[in-house]
């Protein structure tokens, strides 16, 4: 979240313009992250944050994500990872050892082995911990809006059962029955759908804003 405010700050000072963050997948679960650490300070920042199809409980996400339902979702990360690995090696071995590589068989190794040590977490149990964004959610105090499928097969909807969820004023979830993981695509004009649900809530946001700046 350090990166990401660094560059939200230095766009908010250079610009002076409304800002949202928005975040996917894992990008979402870093955004609510931040709009949480900020708190009562997150309006100097942001207009809004949203975050689709997002992992707010990492441990629960990559239980699911091993089930043999998703066995080549889980291939798929898992050869992308090592491939990272392997091109990382050269530049900086001692953070992206070969070795452990043969000990990979699941996404919770490959954070136990790898992320967790090259961030200082100690283990992929503390970094699922300390990482997951329902945690921060009561902390929220911008705008925030969660988009979920029911259905989506790698973040079980059971996470978005956090009591913050609903009792936060500020954190609005739109749960739907299916659309996957960032799979919101619709028939007819409105093809994709996420798109033109995005672009009507900062405008919403930004039409109250306005309204309530105005003098009495």
């Amino acid at each position: 979240t350090g990166d990401l405010l660094l560059v939200a700050r230095e766009r908010k000072r250079a610009s002076r313009l409304p800002l949202f963050a928005i975040g996917y997948s894992l990008g979402g679960n870093m955004v609510l992250k931040l709009a949480g650490e900020l708190g009562d300070h997150g309006g100097q920042v942001f207009d809004g944050v949203c975050a689709v199809s997002a992992p707010i409980d990492l441990a629960a996400s990559v239980e699911r994500l091993a089930r043999p339902r998703n066995y080549f979702y889980q291939r798929r990360f898992l050869q992308r990872l090592r491939e990272r690995v392997v091109k990382r090696h050269p530049l900086a071995p001692e953070f992206y050892p070969l070795e452990p590589l043969a000990q990979v068989r699941t996404i919770r190794d490959f954070d136990h082995l790898y992320t967790a040590r090259i961030f200082g977490f100690g283990t992929a149990d503390r970094y699922y911990e300390t990482q997951s964004s329902r945690q921060f959610l009561e902390r929220i105090r911008i705008p925030t809006l969660l988009l979920h499928a029911k259905d989506d097969p790698l973040v079980p909807f059971s996470s978005y059962q956090h009591p913050a969820v609903g009792l936060n004023p500020r954190v609005r979830l739109v749960a739907l029955e299916h659309g996957g993981h960032l799979g919101f695509l619709a028939r007819g004009e409105k093809r994709f759908w996420l798109d033109h649900v995005l672009r009507d809530w900062m405008i919403e946001r930004l039409a109250v804003a306005a309204k309530a700046s105005l003098p009495a």
